[in-house]
């Protein structure tokens, strides 16, 4: 699981960076054109960080099914080679399966507006801009949908009915919670990765809003990655002591400090 982890912060860290880059310059200098060309770019690695991620978070559902339905094989099923190969695969499988998607954008004819009403070159926001014949690229994003995020989803759903069956046949409520919260953190994680995204892209045309779209974006461009490393080190015992440990002492310190408060009002008084 944490070598899936390491996969998963790093994949994190390039997605922020692709998408939030742009913005913080623009911020910063004012600056808000892009070429066609770094746009395209940005887009690619967008979409191929985002499918990297669905087939990421599939392999972990999978390690968590082993760990769970056949606790007894699981270190020889999840070894370091099939750990490997299954990151591995994650990887090339994002990174190939948006090439036709980059091809067909890089054949756009664009209308006379070229502002992209989004705070990076995001697709539905850069198919907007197009007037010609979007027929054949909406089959290969329809395509590319299903084949890395349809079937991931799938895959991940297969894998927690049998984990949560396998959780229900536990007799003692202790051991069921025990079991559950092993794999709690990556189902929370799938809920928010999945839920904003199925939001923006899987919902008619007639919905689209391009100010929801920038908030949901942000969500999953912005927050998820913040609360990935939050949400998985608090079953940490030792992080759970150090905020504990935090909490505690901003009381003490709030109550230290009320109380000088009063014991300087009640001197200034008498």
């Amino acid at each position: 699981m944490y070598f899936f982890l390491t996969n998963l912060s790093f994949l994190d860290i390039c997605n922020t960076f692709i998408t939030l880059s742009t913005l913080l310059d623009s911020l910063l200098t004012g600056e808000t054109r892009i070429s066609f060309s770094v746009c395209v770019a940005q887009l690619y690695f967008f979409v191929s960080f985002i499918g990297t991620e669905f087939l990421l978070l599939t392999a972990m559902a999978y390690d968590r099914y082993v760990a769970i339905c056949d606790p007894l094989r699981y270190v020889l099923i999840m070894n370091w080679r099939t750990c490997a190969l299954l990151a591995l695969a994650s990887w090339v499988l994002g990174f190939l399966d948006v090439v036709p998607l980059a091809v067909f954008i890089f054949q756009f004819s664009f209308c006379e507006g070229k502002e992209i009403n989004h705070f990076f070159c995001e697709l539905t926001a850069l198919m907007k801009l197009s007037c010609g014949d979007m027929h054949s690229i909406e089959i290969v994003i329809f395509s590319e949908g299903v084949f890395m995020a349809v079937i991931p989803s799938l895959l991940t759903l297969t894998s927690y009915v049998y984990i949560i069956s396998r959780i229900l046949k536990i007799r003692s409520a202790q051991g069921r919670r025990k079991t559950f919260s092993t794999c709690s953190s990556h189902l929370t994680i799938v809920i928010l990765f999945y839920g904003s995204l199925f939001c923006i892209y899987m919902r008619p045309a007639s919905m689209y809003s391009p100010d929801k779209d920038k908030l949901f974006s942000l969500l999953y461009t912005a927050l998820i990655p913040m609360l990935n490393p939050i949400i998985y080190s608090l079953r940490n015992q030792e992080v759970k002591k150090a905020l504990t440990h935090i909490f505690v002492t901003a009381n003490i310190l709030r109550w230290q400090n009320a109380s000088s408060s009063s014991a300087r009002r009640v001197v200034c008084q008498s």
